[in-house]
């Protein structure tokens, strides 16, 4: 009787506990901080590092400056606004992925790129 009793309550206890299961299931959100990129763009092999505080640089893989600004995320999104454009912030699709995978992304102009995720280098201004 005693096991039956135990089980009986090990049931109740799991069936009122699956909400709070599931919620503790749900992914940590996407971290852009420390994180390097390689990605080809307008036919150029480009990285991009965005450092702790969410400042990014991109430059061609052969060392030229392309950009530089500040990253965020915003739901299932990073989104980078440039020092060096007048654009204003551009929002692409993410996902978390490991460092030598890459993913697909959309912007919200509709603008298509595989990323792939390489390890965290950090990237400097030019002089």
């Amino acid at each position: 009787m005693r096991p039956i009793i135990c089980l009986t309550a090990a049931a109740i206890l799991f069936a009122g506990s699956t909400p709070v299961l599931a919620k503790a299931a749900k992914p940590a959100p996407f971290q852009i901080d420390t994180t390097s990129w390689l990605f080809t763009e307008k036919g150029t092999r480009t990285r991009m590092s965005v450092d702790a505080d969410g400042n990014y640089i991109t430059q061609s893989v052969a060392g030229k400056h392309l950009d530089h600004g500040t990253a965020v995320v915003k739901d299932d999104k990073v989104c980078f606004t440039s020092k060096m454009t007048k654009e204003g912030e551009v929002c692409w699709t993410t996902h978390p992925v490991k460092v030598g995978h890459s993913m697909k992304t959309v912007s919200d102009k509709g603008e298509k790129l595989t990323v792939t995720r390489v390890k965290y280098t950090p990237l400097s201004m030019p002089k």
